[in-house]
């Protein structure tokens, strides 16, 4: 076991101003092996991989390679010892070629050389069976295969240790497939593969032990195949199972729901076929089906995010006109878009600061929300929603996933809406905050608000709402409640199978 050691980790110590980072952490890599390395937002997953990316500097610990003591002074020493990272958001140049992606920032990348490397690229693609060409643009590629380059990148600069930090949160069922046939092959080729991700389905299909992280301490490493998925859960989040049994049947997603408070006939925009629409006071419903099947352009048309082109809109029963985003919000509408990061959050600002955004939006900038009344807003959402930060003014792009979605629905509690729209709030955070973030959206709906769900996890809608509008490329093909309301019949429906 020791001779197969690639990585040790021991004692892994970091802290920031008034927070404890990681707390003596361990964590090891083997030879040959997918390792996923799991936890909820906060957990320290992220701090970790900085500290063995040079990202960070640890405060305590030591970490060895091949049972050498290293240190890691930043990501291009990282990268020269053999350490290399692929992340969610593709970190290359679209506008460049698959080759000179691959090499570009290398010593020996001459661009006179270009014929040649271009060969060389081909070669490694060929061998990882990529599907690309090393002479095509990489924006061309579909984003699994970017995201497959960069691999190939790393495995050319002779990687030890590859680190994939949520590589499928973007990709279909297909691609998922494509890109752990590509982790198999390097596993069998020796490279010890970190894997982080939020789908605990594909860490059981593809990972050979987990390391679970809690609160910036080690919870402890399993074999894969040792520890049942609930187990995990339980584990993650620090709560016993029959708590989580508990907590799932308490929930009441079916109480009756009031009068229809919004209602659209024929609504289209520039990204969205003619449809028709309505919930109901403290109704939770939501649009299900396959990636590209027109839900978020559903939506985005209900908020007028994108240009209107057609259609008649009510609220309440009277007709209302609402054509872009200020429309919707003053007809007490709000929309967590389903990009954080394009959409939702200014990284630079503050906790505070983007937390009143909208309220201040609504206001008008020439109605300055009052600092103090800021500060009490801010610190008032930050207990309610439990978010996980130094303080109300740390800039909200150092914070996790989890607690930079937290901040977002902050946003919109704040200007107590009448109706949420709420497009994928659970995608790419871990499993306490997915269940916080779903009694929330319960508890509104048992406060009148009306909410619109969507989630690529059909059984986190089955529990979350009372009517599921099921589409396929761009058009409602059925609407499910009731006893209908099960995932046999979603995939029927999505499939073609309900008339």
């Amino acid at each position: 076991m020791q001779d197969n050691c690639l990585l040790q980790m021991r004692g892994i110590e970091k802290n920031f101003p008034g927070v404890r980072a990681l707390g003596g952490v361990d964590f090891t890599l083997r030879k040959g092996e997918i390792h996923a390395l799991m936890g909820e937002n906060g957990a320290g997953k992220s701090t970790l991989i900085k500290i063995l990316t040079g990202v960070y500097q640890m405060d305590g610990g030591e970490i060895s390679l091949e049972g050498n003591k290293v240190s890691i002074r930043s990501p291009q020493d990282a990268q020269m010892k053999g350490i290399s990272t692929v992340y969610q958001e593709i970190t290359l140049c679209p506008n460049l070629t698959v080759a000179e992606n691959m090499y570009i920032g290398r010593e020996d990348s001459a661009w006179v050389k270009h014929k040649e490397y271009e060969k060389r690229a081909g070669a490694i693609l060929d061998s990882l069976g990529i599907p690309a060409r090393s002479s095509q643009q990489l924006g061309d590629c579909s984003l699994a295969v970017q995201q497959m380059v960069a691999i190939a990148r790393a495995v050319d600069m002779k990687c030890k240790v590859l680190i994939l930090d949520e590589p499928t949160s973007s990709l279909d069922d297909k691609e998922v497939n494509m890109l752990f046939d590509l982790m198999k092959d390097l596993k069998s080729q020796g490279v010890g593969i970190i894997f982080v991700t939020h789908f605990l389905e594909q860490v059981y299909e593809v990972s050979d032990r987990i390391t679970v992280l809690r609160n910036g301490e080690l919870v402890g490493e399993y074999l894969t195949e040792e520890l049942p998925q609930v187990e995990l859960v339980a584990k993650m989040i620090g709560k016993e199972l029959d708590e989580l049994s508990a907590l799932s049947e308490s929930e009441d997603k079916d109480h009756e729901a009031g009068e229809v408070f919004y209602e659209a006939k024929n609504l289209s925009s520039s990204d969205a076929l003619p449809f028709d629409f309505s919930i109901r006071k403290g109704e939770v419903n939501g649009f299900t089906g396959l990636l590209g099947s027109g839900r978020s352009e559903s939506v985005r048309a209900i908020f007028g995010a994108d240009k209107v082109s057609g259609g008649t809109i009510k609220i309440k029963g009277d007709p209302v006109k609402i054509t872009k985003p200020i429309d919707a919000m003053k007809n007490g509408i709000g929309y967590l878009a389903e990009d954080r990061k394009r959409d939702g959050i200014i990284a630079e600002l503050s906790v505070r600061e983007n937390i009143i955004l909208a309220l201040q939006v609504m206001n008008g900038f020439f109605k300055p929300i009052r600092r103090s009344e800021a500060e009490a807003f801010a610190d008032e959402y930050i207990k309610v929603l439990n978010i996980k930060t130094a303080s109300r003014e740390t800039p909200v792009g150092s914070l996790s996933g989890g607690n930079q979605q937290k901040v977002i629905l902050a946003r919109w509690l704040l200007t107590h809406p009448d109706y949420l729209i709420l497009d994928e709030p659970t995608r790419g955070i871990d499993v306490g905050t997915k269940l916080e973030i779903q009694k929330l959206v319960l508890k509104l709906a048992e406060e009148g608000v009306s909410v619109t769900f969507i989630s690529s996890e059909v059984e986190e809608m089955l529990r979350t709402c009372s009517r599921l509008i099921v589409m396929r490329d761009r058009h409602i093909v059925g609407e499910l409640k009731g006893k209908d309301l099960n995932q046999a019949q979603v995939m029927k429906t999505i499939a073609g199978g309900e008339s």
